[in-house]
């Protein structure tokens, strides 16, 4: 979520106190600022850019500590007299490059993990990771591509600790099959979703569930499981979907390099509509609109794309 208008930027002050007795409700509000991105202002409190979410963050956040008898206050701040704009920006940057250094050690690390089983729930949590510390980088730090980048390559590790080849897909086994996702669908689900319905499966249903919880005789996607479909090498789980199953349409590939785009982020071909449809998708995400829902929101925003073609 990058702030990017930095000549009229504000901010959100998050100030509260709690009866020492409530320890673990402490330890449940700081768990929130740390994943809401926050940096601390010295002993005056917590701080955010401000935008919608992180004000619905907050406020949020205000309820709960006044709910476990404490006071809290948000104050929006126009700016600090002893610490510029580019200061206050540059402890968002630096707490957030921590963050991906974190996870680049890790990834370095990762062809020292031999096993197949360890390999898949490893690199599923640093991923969960990656996409947690991208939703509160304000400032777009650098490190996100490399991390992004690290993913890659580590799925592709991922692939080679694999000792057989993948066999001839027979549609007819993926026929009245459903079809499972994490949770909160983005927009490399949504496309896949689509993909599946209008050239796979006209009738698959869908549901949803965590990685350690995918019912038997489904069909993983996007979950990094390992007998299902996802990112593979440089590839989404569009463009595996798209290859496996050998579907040859002009306009689903136009659409495979578009989202691949807007998923990876390193614009290989060079397409832009995929960002709107992955920003849209956000904003229904943000709204709290059921999983289903957004899925079936997502695959009429792709239609429209595979008509506009």
């Amino acid at each position: 979520m990058s702030v990017r208008d930095q000549s009229r930027l504000t901010w959100l002050l998050l100030t509260f106190s709690l009866p020492t007795k409530r320890a673990s409700q402490r330890v449940e509000v700081w768990r929130k600022l740390q994943r809401y991105g926050t940096v601390p202002l010295g002993n005056s409190g917590y701080l955010l850019p401000r935008n919608s979410m992180n004000e619905e963050r907050f406020q949020w956040l205000a309820t709960a500590i006044r709910k476990y008898g404490g006071d809290a206050s948000i104050v929006h701040v126009q700016g600090i007299d002893n610490i510029s704009t580019p200061q206050l920006i540059g402890r968002f940057v630096e707490a957030r490059a921590r963050e991906y250094q974190e996870l680049i050690r890790h990834l370095q690390k990762f062809s020292d993990i031999p096993q197949p089983k360890r390999v898949l729930g490893h690199l599923s949590r640093l991923r969960s990771r990656f996409q947690e510390i991208v939703e509160v980088d304000f400032f777009s730090s650098p490190l996100q591509k490399r991390v992004a980048e690290l993913l890659t390559n580590a799925d592709a590790v991922r692939l080679r600790t694999k000792t057989s080849q993948r066999p001839r897909i027979d549609l007819r086994e993926y026929k009245n099959r459903v079809w499972v996702t994490r949770p909160r669908p983005g927009v490399d689900r949504c496309a896949s979703a689509w993909l599946i319905r209008r050239f796979i499966d006209s009738k698959a249903r869908f549901a949803f569930a965590r990685q350690e919880k995918v019912p038997r005789k489904s069909v993983p996607f996007d979950m990094f499981h390992e007998d299902g479909f996802g990112h593979r090498g440089e590839d989404c789980t569009f463009e595996t979907l798209q290859k496996n199953f050998r579907i040859r349409d002009r306009r689903v590939k136009v659409i495979s390099e578009i989202i691949h785009d807007a998923d990876i982020a390193d614009e290989k071909f060079g397409r832009k509509e995929g960002y709107g449809v992955d920003e849209i998708l956000k904003g229904w995400a943000r709204q709290g609109i059921p999983d289903q829902e957004l899925l079936d929101r997502g695959m009429q925003l792709i239609e429209g794309l595979y008509h506009s073609q």
